[in-house]
C-alpha cells in the first residue's frame, strides 16, 4: 500500500488529537527575554512560537493540496518540489504531492540560485513550492527555467511572479483526490548530499517510503505514546524517515525550527519528548554547553526523554561515552543509511548493543549487507572492503543517469562508497569515504580513525583530515582542528597528542579553523580540500620521528 494511506488511517482513528507540533524559539529570543524568563514563560500565549495541526487537518490540508494539483493539470510521472524551511506546513504539503500521483521533489535550503537551477532542470520539475526564504534565489533563475510552469509562494508578502499557497488550496475540496497509487509507482527524487560536487537526482518508488515506515518502527519501537522530537531538515531522508516512525504508530511529532542546545532541550522539556534524533555537532554543541556550565540540566524536565539516537556521519565513540555520562537513562542507538537507501536503517546497532558503541551496527530489519574488494568479492573478517547493502528501500536509479547508476546497483546491491570492517560478532564499523581514503607512500589512511581519535583531545571541538599533496609521498594527512570555545593551543600540542598514533598516521600538518558541515551533519571535505590543498605540495623537512 502507499504511505499515503497511514495518514488516512490516521486521520480516521485519531483524527482529533494533534499530529504535529511547531516550534519556533526565535519568536521569544526577540522577547530579550533573560534564559530563566524565558523558561518560565506561558509559551501557549506567545503568537507564533507555538503552532499544532491534528491527524484530520493535516489529511484535510494534504487532500487540498493534491487536487489543487490536479486541477492544474499535474499527474502521475509530473515533478513537484518543495523549498521551504522546516515548518508545519511542510509535511502536508509532501503528502499532497504523493496524493496527486506526481513525483515530490525536496531542495535543499541551502542551496545557490545555481544548484537550484539545476535541480530542478534535472529532474524536470513542473510546480515549485518555495518559502520566504527564497525569494531572491527564486527571482534570480524565475526567467530561465522553462520547465517550472507554476511558482507557488508559502507565508505572508507574495513575490509577483508567485502565487499564494494559502490561497489556491485553502479553497479547495477536502475530500480525497480521485487517483490510484500503486506500491511500484515512483514517488520521490532525492537528492545526494552534494559533498563530492553537484548532487545525484534519486528515483524512489511509493514501496521504498513505506518500507522506511516500517524498518524505523521496527528499531525503535514508537508507540502511541512516544513524541518524537524533530530537529533536522525535513528535505533530506534521515529526519523525514525517523519521523516515518511516528506516522505509522499514529503518535505525536515535535518540529523544532533550531539547533541551540538549550533551545532543543527546552522543547524536550515543555513537549514531554521521549525520541530525539540528534547530528554530531548538536550533541557535540549539548555536551559542551553542559560542561562549561552554560546549562543546568536540573533547570529541565526531561524524564520523558527514553531514546536518543545519531547517525547521518561517523558517531565518535568518545561523543557517546560523554553522553552517556551525563544522561545515564537514555537508551542510545545509531542508524547507517544513505538516500539511496531511502535513509536511516539499512544498517542498525540496536539499543541493546552499547557495548558495541563505535559500530554501526548489523544489517537492519529487512536489508542485507556485505563487504568487498575492487572485484566484489566478499573481504575477510576483520579487513576493510567496500559496504554494500541489499533491501526494501534500496532506490530504483539516479534519474536519468544510466551510467551513474550502475556503477552503484550491481546485481541488486548497492554499493555505498563507504569504506567498512566487520569484526568477529558480525557488527560493522565505518572507516571512511571511499573517495576520502588519504594514500601516503603506499599506505591507506583512514580519516575517520585519526578524527577519532584527536576527539579525545579534551580541547578539541571538532576535526576534520584530509589529504595535501605532497612532493614524496603522494598525500599526506593534515588535521583542520575547531577548538572548544575559550580554549587555545598550538600545532606542537596538537601533533605530541598524536604521537600515539602509528607512524604514517599521524598528522603532518595542524590547521586551526572552524569545520564546516553540511545541514545532515556531513563534513564538507571538498570545501577544506579546495581551501587548502587547491594545487599546493607539502614539502616538509622531517626532524626525526616528529611527524612520522
Amino acid at each position: 500500500m502507499p504511505i499515503t494511506e497511514f495518514l488516512e488511517r490516521n486521520a480516521m482513528q485519531y483524527g482529533k488529537e494533534v499530529s504535529l507540533i511547531e516550534i519556533n524559539p526565535e519568536v521569544l529570543d526577540a522577547s530579550n527575554l533573560s534564559w530563566k524568563e524565558y523558561m518560565l514563560v506561558e509559551t501557549a500565549h506567545i503568537h507564533g512560537y507555538r503552532k499544532t495541526i491534528t491527524w484530520e487537518e493535516f489529511n484535510n490540508k494534504a487532500n487540498q493540496v493534491a487536487n489543487l494539483l490536479n486541477k492544474r493539470n499535474i499527474s502521475k510521472g509530473d515533478k513537484v518540489a518543495i523549498l521551504l524551511m522546516n515548518c508545519i506546513e511542510w509535511l502536508p504539503i509532501y503528502f499532497g504531492i504523493l496524493k496527486s500521483g506526481a513525483i515530490v521533489v525536496p531542495l535543499n535550503y541551502r542551496y545557490t540560485a545555481d544548484e537550484i537551477k539545476y535541480c530542478l532542470d534535472l529532474a524536470d520539475v513542473s510546480v515549485l513550492i518555495f518559502g520566504p526564504e527564497f525569494v531572491e534565489r527564486i527571482e534570480a533563475i524565475a526567467g530561465i527555467i522553462p520547465e517550472v510552469k507554476t511558482f507557488f509562494y508559502v507565508g505572508d508578502g507574495k513575490p509577483d511572479f508567485a502565487e499564494s499557497y494559502e490561497e489556491a488550496s485553502d479553497v479547495m475540496s477536502t475530500a480525497p483526490p480521485d487517483v490510484s497509487i500503486t506500491d511500484e509507482e515512483d514517488s520521490a527524487i532525492y537528492y545526494s548530499s552534494g559533498t563530492t560536487g553537484f548532487p545525484k537526482a534519486i528515483l524512489h518508488s511509493h514501496a521504498n517510503l513505506v518500507s522506511a515506515c516500517v524498518t524505523e518502527q521496527k528499531h525503535h519501537g514508537q508507540t502511541r505514546d512516544d513524541i518524537f522530537l524533530c530537529i533536522p531538515p525535513l528535505y533530506h531522508t534521515g529526519a523525514k524517515m525517523h519521523w516515518f516512525g511516528s506516522l505509522i504508530s499514529g503518535s505525536k511529532a515535535v518540529i523544532l525550527r533550531g539547533t541551540n542546545p538549550k533551545w532543543i532541550l527546552d522543547a524536550a522539556s515543555r513537549e514531554k519528548t521521549s525520541i530525539v534524533w540528534l547530528l554530531v555537532p548538536w550533541a557535540q554543541d549539548i555536551l559542551d554547553a553542559i560542561e562549561c556550565g552554560e546549562i543546568e540540566l536540573e533547570d529541565y524536565d526531561l524524564g520523558s526523554w527514553r531514546l536518543m539516537h545519531i547517525g547521518a556521519q561517523p558517531v565518535p565513540p568518545s561523543l557517546i561515552k560523554r553522553w552517556i555520562h551525563h544522561f545515564p537513562k537514555h537508551q542510545y542507538d545509531t542508524n547507517y543509511g544513505l538516500s539511496e537507501s531511502i535513509g536511516p536503517g539499512s544498517v542498525h546497532l540496536g539499543i541493546e548493543n552499547i557495548n558495541k558503541v563505535g559500530a554501526i551496527g548489523k544489517a537492519g530489519y529487512g536489508w542485507r549487507t556485505k563487504i568487498v574488494d575492487e572485484a566484489g568479492l566478499p573481504v575477510n573478517t576483520g579487513n576493510v572492503g567496500e559496504l554494500a547493502v541489499s533491501g526494501p528501500g534500496v532506490m530504483k536509479c539516479y534519474y536519468n543517469d544510466p551510467e551513474a547508476t550502475a556503477a552503484v546497483l550491481k546485481d541488486g546491491w548497492l554499493h555505498t562508497g563507504d569504506m567498512a570492517r566487520e569484526d568477529e560478532d558480525g557488527f560493522i564499523y565505518l572507516v571512511d569515504r571511499k573517495k576520502d581514503v588519504i594514500i601516503s607512500g603506499g599506505e591507506n589512511i583512514y580519516p575517520v580513525q585519526i578524527e577519532d581519535f584527536l576527539r579525545k583531545f579534551d580541547k578539541i571541538k571538532d576535526v576534520a583530515v584530509i589529504g595535501l599533496p605532497h612532493h614524496r609521498l603522494g598525500e599526506v594527512a593534515a588535521a583542520i582542528i575547531e577548538l572548544k570555545p575559550e580554549n587555545e593551543s598550538s600545532e606542537e600540542e596538537i601533533l605530541q597528542f598524536s604521537m600515539e598514533l602509528p607512524r604514517y598516521k599521524r598528522p603532518r600538518q595542524v590547521i586551526f579553523d572552524k569545520v564546516p558541515r553540511n545541514p545532515t551533519g556531513k563534513i564538507e571535505k571538498p570545501r577544506l580540500r579546495e581551501k587548502y590543498a587547491g594545487g599546493s605540495v607539502v614539502n616538509l623537512q622531517i626532524e626525526g620521528d616528529k611527524r612520522l
